[in-house]
């Protein structure tokens, strides 16, 4: 059994655990900015990856969000059923795309200044030294990873 130093330094360091912490006190900025247009920032992120390509493809918005397939498609089918996003029929019968909507796109429209006073709040709370280092460590992870 661990001591209480280690239970004690495991509480306190471990990196996994304050990057979870500093995801949610995030997220929840994000989500309680855009709640009134009946949208997650998870759902957001699927949005704006979406409205960027024109016709998205899973494994490429997987590949953008890290997200695993199950996670998009469980997402993608209730935006799609909110009228957000439309799937695609495709020669390919296992790939599944999809784009918006005109609903989606009014959707995104309308939460853009929600998003961007959410942002600002994001930005004020991390500082721009926050912020510089959440680049680098970004940047680090994302080279690491190709490697």
């Amino acid at each position: 059994m661990a001591g209480p130093t280690t239970i004690e330094t495991i509480a306190t360091t471990c990196i996994a655990g304050r990057l979870r912490l500093l995801n949610r006190v995030v997220t929840n900025l994000y989500d309680d900015a855009l709640r009134p247009f009946g949208v997650k920032l998870s759902q957001g992120n699927v949005l704006a990856v979406t409205a960027k390509l024109g016709v998205a493809r899973p494994a490429e918005v997987c590949a953008i969000l890290e997200l695993d397939t199950s996670t998009l498609s469980r997402t993608v089918e209730r935006m799609v059923a909110n009228g957000w996003l439309e799937i695609l029929p495709d020669d390919d019968g296992r790939s599944h795309p999809f784009r918006l909507t005109a609903e989606g796109q009014r959707l995104m429209e309308k939460a853009i200044p929600a998003w961007e006073a959410a942002q600002a709040v994001a930005k004020e709370l991390l500082g721009a030294d926050g912020l510089r280092l959440l680049d680098a460590a970004i940047q680090r992870v994302k080279s690491a990873r190709t490697r």
